[in-house]
């Protein structure tokens, strides 16, 4: 217990600091604009929309679909509003809990000694989980990985007492549900399924591969066949039920997103997603260079076959190779437990009996923790306390490493990022168990006190080393600006494109400008950063260079209306009427289908009506003003605000001199936004001049 406490204050004393960070990067999305947070939205919409808040059976939705990470959310907006502060301590919090959960996790394998300890704290301090603990959104992987380890706890109970107590059931119930929820915080966290059943095949039951198959379809041991039986049922029903419910269509991404993708080259595709893998391993090894975005060109394609990074791939899956045939191969005469070493069963560490694996070398079916009976009576205590061999958690481990990993290797289809550090956050798990693993077989293998000394620090210094890195970097968390700028040397098209946005908030326009420009010199055909360097050129009144990035934007994103929108009020205001028109017209014509954020679309087609609509109510076409705007209040989504628009539909009719129907339109702006000036005054003129016709009246 004291392990788990302990690795438990680290990691929450580490990111502390994170809770005076702000929201950055994609918090805005996921929180300040998402309106599913909002206690107006019905809190059901949770459960039909992807973690943005879009419609998950919409073509521009990601497809991600974490419903309980959005629920708590909405519980935080529910009782802190937009403080970051409370959120923030959410995550830290679920961090602390992950950590003691795992530490759990690897006492069971490693015993109650240091060497679980060393995990723990390495899983506690490891740097690449500082974009999963300090940025908000991910929450979804912390809280995945929360209830990752209850299911695979729960299934490592139902093992152990399989075949000897009623509530083994209990137990598995346990593991599906909890299954459940890892997935409804993120996806991968289905993948809990797959690892316990390696558990239970490699490590519970001892099994080399040739026996396998043997053992489950000659059904040799009933009781394992009916538990991997009924996993595969479980994880094939969740991941149907989650096909099904995002309507049974995979998400589209832009190539920006992920350039190899979209690469022509199935060279370049194949050479490049067997390279990333590696990439990611090496950020879980050394994690001097981290990013808050890895897309675009961070990672450069793999082209050719003479590209040196090629090397690096090679390296990573022969080492893959060798450490599964080290797990899989068949067991030695001697072993360690807890860090001691032990032959042939002799040695007891910690109150830990640890026998030989001979004795399980000639069976098939035997179980390392379930009870046995010999000559009739049972004899469990023994096997009950039996630790692990090296070679079983290095199994473990690879799983833990891997399959939580594969949804994001582009394997079964694209995904929306090049690498994602909060994607590693669950793999990480397999990654500190390894190290941790591997550090004591070395420990146990040499014999000189000196060396021992040596391996036993070089795992401290690591761990260390770690925690001052994650120290570091969640300073780069505190605030947008520090964070963009600590990824300008990873991804500097975005880092410097979303640092001009910060600088234009903090009103230094110049500055501003020139990380629009840098963005743009690195990549130049970002839609985004020229429509953005043309709103800055235009707010700045250099409306002539603003219609020139709008067009550039326009061309590179023919859907982006609120390029459309914003050169549209230029033209109009520079008494270009026909183009200002056929613009507007065109940016209402603009679908909705595969957009990245369907809502502000929506938004900008309802300005561009508005903007329409004024065009036509200035030039007297009154009718023509009512039409168009009674388009934009069918396409005006949720979040628009409202009371300008239904002011210029008072105005109309009050032109049209249908009074009455222009008081309807004046309350309605009002009722939308109470202190809408120009709906108070237009609506004074309106009881004016109908208290006017009044005295003007004659007397029957």
């Amino acid at each position: 217990m004291i392990a788990e406490l302990v690795s438990s204050a680290l990691g929450l004393a580490l990111y502390l600091n994170t809770l005076s960070a702000d929201f950055c990067y994609d918090d805005s999305r996921a929180i300040k604009t998402n309106q599913d947070l909002l206690p107006e939205t019905p809190w059901t919409h949770i459960f039909y929309n992807d973690f943005w808040g879009t419609l998950l059976t919409h073509s521009g939705s990601h497809k991600s679909y974490r419903p309980l990470c959005t629920l708590s959310f909405r519980l935080n907006h529910a009782i802190g509003g937009l403080n970051p502060w409370s959120y923030h301590l959410v995550n830290v919090l679920l961090h602390a809990a992950v950590t003691g959960l795992f530490t759990n996790f690897s006492k069971i394998l490693l015993g109650d000694g240091y060497w679980t300890f060393m995990a723990g704290l390495m899983f506690a301090s490891h740097p690449i989980h500082t974009e999963a603990v300090a940025g908000i959104v991910g929450r979804a992987d912390v809280g995945a990985s929360f209830f990752f380890l209850l299911s695979l706890l729960c299934y490592m109970k139902h093992c152990s007492t399989r075949g000897s107590s009623a509530r083994t059931w209990g137990w598995f119930l346990g593991t599906g549900m909890c299954a459940g929820c890892s997935m409804l915080w993120k996806e991968q966290g289905v993948t809990v399924l797959a690892v316990s059943a390696v558990y239970d095949i490699f490590v519970f039951h001892r099994l080399k591969m040739k026996q396998i198959l043997p053992t489950i379809y000659k059904r040799k041991n009933l009781s394992l066949f009916l538990s991997i039986s009924l996993l595969t049922f479980w994880g094939t029903s969740l991941l149907g039920a989650r096909l099904y419910w995002m309507g049974n269509k995979p998400p589209s991404f832009s190539n920006s997103d992920n350039p190899a993708a979209d690469s022509d080259s199935l060279l370049a595709r194949t050479l490049t997603f067997f390279y990333l893998p590696t990439k990611n391993l090496w950020l879980l090894l050394c994690p001097d260079t981290l990013s808050f975005d890895w897309s675009m060109d961070a990672v450069p394609l793999l082209k050719t076959i003479s590209d040196w990074r090629n090397l690096h791939t090679v390296a990573f899956y022969t080492g893959l190779l060798l450490l599964a045939y080290y797990g899989l191969k068949s067991p030695s005469l001697g072993r360690e437990c807890n860090g001691k070493s032990v032959t042939n069963g002799k040695q007891n560490a910690n109150g830990h009996s640890c026998h030989s694996e001979v004795e399980y070398g000639n069976s098939e079916i035997k179980s390392s923790f379930a009870s046995k009976v010999e000559n009739g009576i049972r004899n469990n205590a023994s096997q009950r306390t039996q630790l692990p061999s090296t070679e079983n958690i290095v199994v473990l481990s690879l799983s833990l490493l891997i399959i939580p990993f594969v949804p994001a290797t582009n394997l079964f289809f694209y995904v929306g990022f090049v690498i994602a550090e909060r994607v590693l956050y669950i793999p990480s798990m397999g990654f500190c168990l390894l190290i941790t693993v591997g550090a004591r077989a070395l420990y146990v293998k040499v014999q000189k006190r000196f060396l021992k000394s040596l391996i036993f620090y070089a795992t401290a210094a690591l761990i260390v080393f770690y925690g001052l890195k994650t120290a570091i970097r969640n300073g780069d968390w505190q605030n947008e600006e520090m964070l963009y700028r600590s990824g300008i040397k990873v991804n500097p098209a975005k880092a410097w494109g979303n640092l001009g946005n910060v600088l234009k908030s903090q009103s230094k326009i110049s500055e501003a400008e020139s990380a629009y420009r840098n963005a743009l010199y690195y990549r130049s055909n970002m839609a985004d950063m020229l429509y953005n360097l043309g709103l800055l050129l235009q707010e700045n009144s250099r409306f002539a260079e603003a219609l020139h990035y709008y067009k550039l934007a326009i061309g590179s994103r023919p859907t982006l209306a609120s390029a459309y929108l914003n050169t549209g009020i230029i033209l109009m205001n520079q008494g270009k009427t026909e183009e200002a028109r056929r613009t507007f017209l065109k940016c209402s014509e603009i679908p909705d289908e595969n957009l990245k954020d369907p809502h502000a679309h929506k938004s900008s087609v309802t300005s561009c009506l508005y903007n329409l609509g004024k065009l036509y109510h200035e030039q007297g076409h009154y009718e023509d003003a009512l039409s168009v705007y009674k388009e934009a209040i069918q396409k005006m989504p949720r979040q628009f605000a409202p009371q300008s628009l239904y002011n210029m539909m008072g105005e109309a009719y009050m032109r049209l001199s249908m009074l009455p129907e222009a008081e309807h339109w004046y309350m309605e702006s009002l009722r939308s936004k109470t202190d809408h000036i120009p709906a108070h005054l237009t609506y004074g003129k309106l009881l004016a001049l109908t208290v006017s016709f009044f005295w003007r009246k004659p007397a029957s």
